[in-house]
């Protein structure tokens, strides 16, 4: 076989998501500016004697390890995209970062609330005015966050599912560990305030347990999603449904199918079908040329047994 006809026949097996580059220049602007914001607390708070300030620093340190791991993903999925020592890609690999990035952000929430626990049985004394004012421009900075990595696809119903198979778990563990921080932040202005005012101490406490058991439910959703992507689970029940029934015509069944995820917008697909008239593969693969998702699709198909096989199967 001739060398052009070669590259006709084989195909990329780039499974990156559309807006694989936008999310990682939006990324690298966060990890930046959460960066920024994490040496000026330790730093401010060793020159003034802060450990309010300090603490908020170390704290923002581990959604800055999160958050560079989301962006070194991006990085690295794009340079071995094309690797072929990965069979279908890189386009997993953000899927891998979210599940890394949602254990941090289980571990930040045991922290917040061990530390919750403990002051709420052991009161310390609190600088209201210093730690209302770290607290606001923590907010400030996450606020600034959040607004980079907004993206419509966070906000889709699950029943969209379209959705579904294009979400990206890499930027959306990002966005969580910066809204995270912003509602921690609208909590703890909440709970000082009522300090400050009210002389009701206890309240920082207790909002810090309230917090902690909000962001570790955030942290377990994000492990399920992209636990299920990584141990390739069907996408779509519903999709499947679909697939088998545009294969299952004129007494064609379906005698084996496999669905799974490549990347964004991406679903990979076997099948094996079993037909008293085989057709050649290329027929099956044009029923399904409507479903637009299917990126990497392979059909095998056998003659019925007792049957003919169809001329020039």
């Amino acid at each position: 076989m001739h060398s052009h006809s070669i590259e006709t026949w084989q195909h990329a097996h780039d499974f990156l998501g559309e807006q694989h580059d936008h999310r990682e220049r939006r990324t690298r602007l966060v990890v930046i500016l959460a960066a920024a914001m994490m040496v000026a607390e330790i730093i401010g708070g060793a020159i003034f004697g802060s450990m309010a300030l300090t603490a908020d620093g170390w704290h923002m340190s581990t959604h800055v390890a999160a958050l560079a791991i989301s962006m070194f993903a991006y990085r690295y999925a794009k340079r071995h995209a094309q690797d072929p020592r990965f069979s279908f890609g890189t386009g997993k690999l953000g899927e891998l970062a979210g599940f890394a990035s949602a254990i941090v952000l289980a571990m930040v929430a045991l922290f917040i609330g061990y530390e919750s626990a403990a002051r709420l049985l052991r009161p310390a004394p609190i600088a209201f005015d210093e730690a209302i004012f770290v607290a606001c421009i923590g907010l400030a900075v996450n606020l600034a966050s959040a607004w980079l990595l907004y993206d419509d696809d966070h906000h889709h119903s699950h029943a969209d599912h379209d959705h579904d198979h294009r979400h990206d778990s890499n930027f959306r563990s990002a966005y969580i560990h910066v809204l995270a921080d912003a509602v921690t932040s609208v909590l703890a202005i909440m709970a000082l305030l009522g300090g400050r005012l009210f002389g009701l101490n206890w309240l920082d406490a207790a909002i810090g347990i309230v917090g902690a058991l909000v962001i570790a439910q955030w942290a377990l959703g994000l492990m399920r999603t992209a636990g299920a992507v990584l141990l390739d689970t069907v996408p779509s029940r519903r999709l499947a449904d679909a697939v088998r029934a545009q294969l299952e015509i004129d007494g064609d069944r379906v005698a084996d199918l496999h669905l799974w995820r490549l990347g964004p917008g991406h679903i990979g697909l076997t099948a094996a079908i079993v037909a008293d008239q085989p057709q050649p593969p290329a027929a099956y693969k044009q029923r399904l040329a409507d479903f637009d998702v299917l990126s990497h699709v392979t059909v095998e198909v056998h003659a019925c047994p007792g049957h003919a096989p169809h001329a020039g199967a």
